[in-house]
């Protein structure tokens, strides 16, 4: 497709308008370094910086002008023309599979001036992206929007680009004291189940201390010496990323067993879990789903989790919470209306690892995700790397005079080299507060919950899982429903995403067709 054949755009995304507020913002604010910025700065890093601030305060200028009537989605044609181009410059670079390049103009070759590529870029490329960061009418996945302060967080740690790997925070970088952030959820999920490996197995091997255990001599290697035949799962209606984690750890989606109730299949059902930890030659990892991703219920209570850590103790078991949203109801205001929510979250801090996103429920930019472990030596023995002298983790002394050894985070994580990704929830918390983050999240819960007594009082529409039973109070950020009309019911979902006014998730329940909303934004 050709550069110049750009199909209808809003106004503020037509490229003359773009070059509008480029050229005049880049004069100025030339300027402005030239007056303020020492001249042994040089030209070429005056120029960089200038490049930094024209980019970020015309994304600025796009973002915060947005208009929230406008649609989530992007249109069809705005997908072709940007699909076009990124075809067009594949084409026409010079990685090709045999044989000579295609003879075409595309993007390659000489390159694009940063102006020109800048105005590309929001010309061409963002008008098929869609709006979840936006507007607040996006309830397809699971997302936050991005809070401004976040935002800007996010924008120091693109500037400065620390690599979070080994700590001397008095000498190299304070960035490492923020611990272990991850991608996601998912990354989160298969550091648990790597650390449950290590703990459940090391728990039978007699000489653990001598041979190490998994991380050590293999995942065979460590059944075989203490006796395991079988390493299981036991979960109540996990998340899917539960079943990938099982197979990048080596147990294997077999391995993840269902222990939830037939009629609330997301309640984790004990008895159940018991008869499993009794089998000889076996030993357990137990997942707790807190929010499960259809429902948004909780598999546990303040009472279960309880009993639940006797049975992982007597057993030895090792827990792990799967709280990618659902987590964050502990953070919800004390008040009655919020109670049950409270309970069925209550008790999560027992269990010996907790996985959570960052970039759901507290509104931080992509990709966030954290880990919690109560025991760290077993983090040590999993992700360490070594025989490396020069990654060796540096003691350090707390402000209150107290000997504390932060671990590097190469040797306690997934990744050896990461972003700075505690610096966005750093200056959420910091600028929130306490009781403000709780004033976010309940506006969430207080909306899905509108929505979910609307449904509820309709006789067009159906609350699911059980409309009979559904108690309101019991909902959190997840509403699921479908039409009574069986045939409006096979295309609600796509009826309701064609408007492009508001996204939602088609789902199926029970075999049947359904519609699942998450309210996830900080502007809902």
């Amino acid at each position: 497709m050709a550069a110049n054949n750009t199909p209808s755009l809003p106004d503020h995304m037509q490229p003359a308008y773009v070059d509008m507020i480029l050229k005049p913002l880049g004069s100025r604010i030339s300027e402005l370094l030239d007056e303020f910025c020492p001249s042994s700065q040089g030209t070429e890093r005056l120029n960089d910086v200038k490049k930094l601030v024209v980019n970020y305060v015309v994304l600025q200028i796009l973002t915060q002008t947005f208009d929230p009537n406008l649609c989530v989605t992007p249109r069809p044609k705005d997908l072709a023309h940007a699909s076009a181009w990124v075809e067009n410059y594949c084409h026409d670079s010079s990685i090709h599979l045999g044989g000579e390049p295609p003879q075409i103009t595309g993007l390659a070759g000489h390159g694009k001036k940063f102006y020109s590529t800048l105005t590309h870029i929001l010309a061409d490329i963002v008008p098929a992206l869609n709006s979840q960061a936006l507007s607040s009418r996006y309830y397809g996945f699971v997302t936050g929007g991005v809070h401004p302060v976040a935002q800007a967080a996010d924008n120091v740690v693109t500037a400065l680009d620390q690599n979070v790997q080994v700590h001397m925070p008095t000498t190299h970088s304070i960035s490492t004291v923020g611990k272990i952030f991850t991608t996601g959820a998912t990354a989160s999920n298969i550091m648990g189940l790597a650390c449950g490996r290590e703990a459940v197995i090391a728990a039978r091997l007699p000489e653990y201390a001598k041979t190490g255990g998994v991380g050590e001599l293999g995942l065979l290697g460590a059944c075989m010496a203490a006796g395991v035949r079988e390493v299981q799962i036991l979960t109540s209606k996990g998340h899917s990323s539960l079943y990938k984690a099982a197979s990048v750890v080596g147990l294997g989606r077999a391995a993840v067993k269902d222990l939830g109730f037939p009629d609330t299949p997301w309640i984790l059902d004990l008895k159940a879990v018991e008869r499993e930890l009794k089998r000889e030659g076996v030993a357990s990892i137990i997942v707790v789903s807190a929010g499960e991703m259809n429902t948004g219920q909780f598999g546990t209570t303040g009472k279960t989790m309880k009993e639940l850590r006797q049975l992982a103790d007597r057993y030895k078991a090792w827990i792990h919470v799967d709280g990618a949203f659902g987590i964050f109801a502990r953070a919800l205001p004390k008040v009655d209306r919020f109670a049950k929510l409270r309970e069925r979250t209550a008790g999560l801090e027992l269990a010996d690892s907790i996985a959570a996103d960052g970039h759901k429920l507290l509104n931080v930019p992509y990709d966030n995700g954290i880990f919690f472990c109560s025991k760290p030596e077993v983090m040590s023995q999993v992700f360490q790397n070594p025989n490396a002298a020069y990654l060796a983790p540096v003691a350090s002394t707390s402000r209150s005079g107290i000997d504390t050894e932060i671990q590097s985070p190469l040797h306690v994580g997934l990744e050896n080299s990461r972003r700075f990704r505690a610096l966005p929830i750093y200056a959420l918390l910091l600028h929130l507060g306490r009781e403000n983050m709780g004033g976010m999240l309940a506006r969430m819960v207080d909306l899905a919950r509108k929505i979910a007594a609307f449904i509820r009082d309709s006789d067009k529409y159906e609350l699911l899982p059980d409309e009979k039973t559904a108690d309101i109070e019991c909902t959190h950020i997840i509403v699921l429903f479908k039409a009574k009309n069986p045939d409006l019911n096979e295309v609600l979902a796509e009826k309701i995403n064609e408007t492009r006014r508001m996204y939602v998730n088609a789902i199926k329940w029970n075999g049947e067709n359904a519609v699942r909303i998450a309210v996830g934004s900080w502007k809902g």
